[in-house]
C-alpha cells in the first residue's frame, strides 16, 4: 500500500512538499505544496505547462500532472520542514511517453519480465566555484596534481561533510568522498541500489550538492568541463545485474577470467554497439564534448574515452571491468539526465542479451599512450550534432527507449544544436574578423 503523505507529514513535521520531476534536459521542475493539500495532489498530480519546461509539447497541450511517487520521498536533511518526492508525468490519464522517469520505469519493467533487476551506482563529480561561475572557489586549490589533495579537501570539510552528514542521514550509505583530480573539483560516493532508487538519488543529490553550496556562499557546478586545461566531471557508472530476490549477481561468473558471465558480456556487448549513440543521452550538451575529445590537462591526463573499447582494470577505456561480476561505463558526465542515464544503460544491454551481442577484443594497452595503434574501434562523437545523428540512425536503440520519446529528444537537442550554432563567439571575431 503506498505510503500516505499527509500523515507522513504530521509524523515527521513536515510543512511542505516539493513535487519534483526532470525534463529531457535535466533540468528539475517542481511545485511547492503545503501539507494541507498534499493528500489531493497525491491522488491526483500537481499541475504543470509541459511546454513551460524542455518537452517536446505546444501551449496548446493539456495540463500535465507530476503524480508523486510516495516511495520515493526524502525530507530535506537541511530543511526538515520540507520533503521532496519524485514524481511520473501524465496527461489525461495517461503516463507521458517521453518523460525521463516513465521511460525508465518502463525499461525497467522489460528487464523484470526477463528475470532480470539492474543495480548500479553513479560516481558524480562536482567543482565548487564563486557564485558568479568565472573562477573556481578556492584559490589555493592550485596543485598542478590536485587529486586527493589533503588540504584542499578538508578547506571544503563544511560542505563536503554536511553533504555526506546529510547522505549518512538518509540511510544512503555513503563511503568515500575526495578532492578530484582537477583544481577545486570533488566526488562523493554512495551505495549502489536498485536503478530507479539511483536515478532519484542522483536527481536529489545534484539538488542538494547545488543547495547546500549556495548556503555557504559558492556554486556547484556538475557542467563536463566548466575550465580549460582542468579535467572534466564526470559521472560513471557500475552496473550489474541481479536476480527478483537481489542474492544472486547475473552478471558474476568465477571461473572466467574477467569474472563475468555470458549474459554479463552480452549485455556490455549492447553498451558497445550502441556506443556512438549513446553518447547523444550520456553526454547530452555542447560542452560535453569538450571534455571527451579534449588535449591532455594541468594533471596529465583527461581521464575520459574517446574512443569505443573496453579493458580490465584500466581507467583509460570507455567500460573497464574493475572487479567480478559488474562493469563501469566510464563516458558520462556531470550534464547527464539522472532518469535517461539508467534508461540507455538497460536499453542497450537488454538489446545486447537478446541479440547475444559480443563486446569485441579486450584491450588492456594505455590508451592515452598507444590509442592511436588501435585503428579498429569506432571513435565517440566529436560534437553534440554527430551525436545527435548517430542517435537518430540507431533505430534499435530509439525503439527501445520509445518512439515518442526518442522523436522528442532529438528534435529538442537539434534546436539545441542549431541555437549554439547560430551564437557569435569571441574566438570568432579575434580568429576571423580580417579573414
Amino acid at each position: 500500500m503506498a505510503q500516505d503523505l499527509a500523515q507522513l507529514a504530521k509524523e515527521r513535521g513536515i510543512r511542505y512538499f516539493m513535487i519534483s520531476y526532470t525534463d529531457l534536459f535535466g533540468s528539475q521542475r517542481a511545485k511547492l505544496v503545503p501539507a494541507a493539500a498534499i493528500a489531493d495532489m497525491q491522488k491526483d498530480g500537481a499541475g504543470f505547462a509541459g511546454f513551460a519546461t524542455w518537452l517536446d509539447m505546444t501551449p496548446a497541450h493539456p495540463d500535465l500532472f507530476g503524480m508523486p511517487d510516495p516511495s520515493s520521498v526524502i525530507q530535506l536533511p537541511w530543511r526538515k520542514d520540507v520533503a521532496w518526492v519524485a514524481a511520473d508525468c501524465v496527461m489525461e490519464d495517461k503516463q507521458v511517453p517521453q518523460a525521463p522517469r516513465v521511460v525508465l520505469k518502463k525499461l525497467m519493467a522489460e528487464a523484470a519480465e526477463l528475470g532480470l533487476y539492474v543495480k548500479t551506482g553513479v560516481e558524480c563529480e562536482f567543482f565548487l566555484i564563486s557564485p558568479e561561475g568565472t573562477e573556481i572557489s578556492d584559490d589555493k586549490d592550485n596543485a598542478s596534481k590536485p587529486c586527493y589533495d589533503q588540504q584542499a579537501l578538508m578547506r571544503r570539510y563544511d560542505i563536503i561533510a554536511e553533504i555526506c552528514d546529510s547522505m549518512l542521514e538518509l540511510g544512503w550509505g555513503p563511503y568515500q568522498n575526495d578532492h578530484e583530480d582537477a583544481n577545486g573539483q570533488f566526488e562523493m560516493n554512495w551505495n549502489f541500489d536498485d536503478a530507479l532508487v539511483t536515478a532519484d538519488r542522483h536527481s536529489f543529490f545534484k539538488f542538494m550538492t547545488r543547495s547546500i553550496a549556495e548556503k555557504h556562499g559558492l556554486r556547484a557546478t556538475f557542467m563536463p568541463k566548466p575550465f580549460a586545461g582542468l579535467t572534466g566531471n564526470g559521472c560513471h557508472a557500475h552496473i550489474s545485474v541481479w536476480d527478483k530476490d537481489g542474492k544472486t549477481n547475473m552478471f558474476y561468473d568465477g571461473s572466467d577470467e574477467m569474472g563475468l558471465s555470458q549474459q554479463g558480456y552480452h549485455f556490455l556487448g549492447g553498451i558497445m554497439k550502441h556506443a556512438e549513440a549513446l553518447a547523444a543521452i550520456t553526454n547530452p550538451t555542447v560542452n560535453s564534448y569538450k571534455r571527451i575529445n579534449a588535449p591532455r590537462t594541468l594533471s596529465g591526463a583527461t581521464w575520459s574515452p574517446n574512443t569505443v573499447t573496453w579493458t580490465g582494470n584500466n581507467r583509460t577505456h570507455m567500460v573497464r571491468v574493475p572487479g567480478k561480476g559488474r562493469f563501469e561505463l566510464r563516458l558520462p558526465d556531470g550534464a547527464v539526465n539522472p532518469y535517461l542515464l539508467q534508461a540507455v544503460i538497460i536499453a542497450a544491454g537488454l538489446d545486447g542479451i537478446r541479440s547475444k551481442a559480443d563486446p569485441g577484443k579486450r584491450l588492456d594497452i594505455d590508451m592515452y599512450q598507444l590509442g592511436h595503434t588501435v585503428k579498429d574501434a569506432p571513435r565517440l562523437p566529436l560534437n553534440l550534432l554527430d551525436a545527435i545523428r548517430a542517435f537518430d540512425k540507431d533505430a534499435s536503440l530509439k525503439s527501445a527507449l520509445g518512439d515518442e520519446f526518442s522523436a522528442a529528444y532529438i528534435k529538442l537537442k537539434s534546436e539545441n544544436w542549431n541555437s549554439y550554432v547560430s551564437h557569435f563567439t569571441d574566438w570568432e571575431r579575434a580568429n576571423t574578423l580580417d579573414c
